[in-house]
């Protein structure tokens, strides 16, 4: 039940980012390159699965995202807020689809499920 919630918070949170995104009539095609830009964060795993977990877990953390939407609010930056709904976005379709916070076990070990 716990891990459908989740997934569900995920879509919640995906589906507003997207009505922010249109509300702020921001453009899509910087949204769909900048979409995937957060899984760059999976070459740490090639320094360690330590460094690998550290590194992808600060890209994927709602927070990080969500602080640089509220730097682009307060400080009326239009492309910081445009990336940090992106960015957003994309942490919420992750969840949707199953991806989650990494343990340093190895990359296939989240806290959603064991991919």
């Amino acid at each position: 039940m716990n891990k459908i919630l989740l997934h569900i918070e995920g879509l919640m949170v995906l589906l507003l980012t997207l009505y922010l995104y249109a509300y702020f009539e921001f453009s899509w095609l910087l949204f769909f390159v900048l979409l995937l830009a957060p899984d760059i964060s999976m070459l740490g795993y090639l320094i360690s699965n330590k460094a690998g977990a550290l590194i992808y877990n600060i890209f994927h953390t709602y927070s990080m995202a969500i602080a640089v939407v509220l730097y682009g609010l307060l400080f009326v930056n239009a492309i910081v807020l445009a990336i940090g709904l992106i960015w957003t976005a994309h942490i919420g379709m992750d969840r949707i689809i199953g991806y989650g916070l990494k343990y340093l076990s190895g990359f296939k070990e989240n806290h959603l499920n064991r991919i």
